[in-house]
């Protein structure tokens, strides 16, 4: 006789990091840590991976932790960097803004990868990406202010995909 499937652990919490991870998210965006909030973020972080878990198409291979640890931090500087300079392009008296689009090029394959390549361009305030062209491999990014297509696709990939090669691959 095989074992019930209801059973296991694997179905009830298919993603314990992330559920934990939305249990956290909730407490801080609701910005109150009583017990009622932690039992409600609890409940959100089991039920939302329980309800979609269908639809993920599989799960992220994290071959390397330490430098996600590294991209992590890479990635909370530059958003609060990147807050500073458009907040200041944007309060300038005189506006000078070059918008512009860019197709970026990548050399990720892996499909969770490209979606937290993805993810961090559309975090970084000023850049957003819009689209992932499959077939050419690319994504096309808006800029709020593009002076230099070739610079912002170098800063791309030395900052974020290169990084992202080296923890999934």
């Amino acid at each position: 006789m095989t074992p019930s499937p209801f059973r296991s652990r694997q179905f009830w919490l298919p993603h314990p990091l992330f559920s934990l991870f939305l249990a956290l998210l909730w407490l801080l965006m609701v910005n109150d840590f009583s017990v009622a909030h932690a039992l409600l973020g609890l409940a959100l972080g089991v039920a939302i991976p329980f309800v979609t878990h269908a639809f993920w198409a599989e799960e992220a291979k994290i071959k390397r932790p330490l430098p996600l640890l590294r991209y992590l931090l890479v990635l909370l500087v530059d958003i609060l960097r990147s807050n500073l300079v458009v907040a200041i392009r944007i309060l300038r008296p005189a506006r000078h803004l070059q918008p512009g689009f860019f197709l970026y090029p990548l050399a990720l394959d892996d499909d969770f990868a490209i979606t937290i390549l993805a993810s961090t361009i559309s975090l970084t305030p000023g850049t957003v990406s819009i689209h992932h062209d499959a077939k050419a491999n690319t994504l096309l990014v808006h800029a709020l202010h593009l002076e230099d297509e070739a610079e912002a696709i170098a800063t791309i990939r030395e900052r974020y995909e290169q990084p992202l090669e080296e923890i999934f691959r």
